[in-house]
């Protein structure tokens, strides 16, 4: 596998609040690969992951999505995490790079959260995918067949669920990858495909996560105290402005 991606240059699009198992796990084996991988946000600087709600560590950004050139890469990595892919999907430089990468015919690789990013750039007509079960409707409303399976493969598009099906989805990803751009989105013929039905109930892990997680520290609430002073003076003047 180190062979068939030596000299690929994948981007890694992703904005603070990104999962960080999900894009620090692919972008290690993308690299033992021999793949060139180049970070793609919304800012410069360094972006901040998450461990599901816990903050996790930073990466740093090599490129904004203004300076990034689709044409220079070739394959699409969109990791997911809560935040991240709603910071991204309200970015129309965003949704124009994956518009890019999906007209040319280029792999793209998602997981978790990642699709949502997919529904906002108008690429899930007719397409079958899973994600984050949490997605489904969104995904199913935006057109696409939501199958609840660990890795789901459509032309050049692969998705999986999420953290917990990594192992197949890297796999997957560098044989995705390895293909290059001879992949062409594979569109469903309209209501002949059937969606997984709804969950019952959210993910265990999630909702354990939220019960055990440690209570804020002192810096936390000493940070959102700052952030009150400085930006509580300024809505009250806006609003006295309004009613002036």
């Amino acid at each position: 596998m180190k062979r068939n991606l030596k000299g690929r240059r994948v981007a890694v699009l992703a904005a603070d609040g990104f999962e960080m198992v999900e894009l620090a796990v692919p972008r290690a084996a993308l690299r033992l690969a021999g793949a060139t991988i180049e970070v793609i946000s919304l800012r410069h600087g360094r972006i901040r992951g998450v461990n599901l709600h816990e903050p996790a560590s930073r990466v740093s950004v090599d490129k904004t999505v203004e300076e990034a050139d689709p044409a220079d890469y070739d394959a699409l990595l969109l990791p997911g995490g809560f935040i991240n892919p709603d910071l991204l999907r309200q970015s129309h430089r965003a949704r124009e790079f994956l518009r890019a990468f999906d007209a040319a015919g280029k792999p793209i690789a998602s997981l978790c959260h990642g699709p949502w990013v997919l529904a906002s750039a108008g690429l899930l007509q007719g397409r079958t995918l899973t994600s984050w079960p949490g997605l489904r409707d969104d995904l199913v409303n935006a057109g696409a067949t939501w199958l609840d399976q660990k890795l789901v493969r459509d032309g050049n598009l692969i998705t999986s669920r999420g953290p917990q099906d990594l192992k197949p989805f890297v796999k997957a990803m560098l044989e995705h990858f390895a293909q290059g751009a001879s992949l062409q989105p594979r569109h469903a013929a309209l209501g002949t495909a059937r969606s997984s039905p709804q969950a019952n109930e959210p993910p265990r892990m999630a909702l354990e996560a939220m019960r055990w997680m440690p209570r804020p520290s002192l810096r936390t609430i000493a940070l959102i105290a700052l952030g009150i002073a400085l930006f509580a003076p300024q809505r009250t003047k806006r609003f006295l402005g309004r009613g002036a």
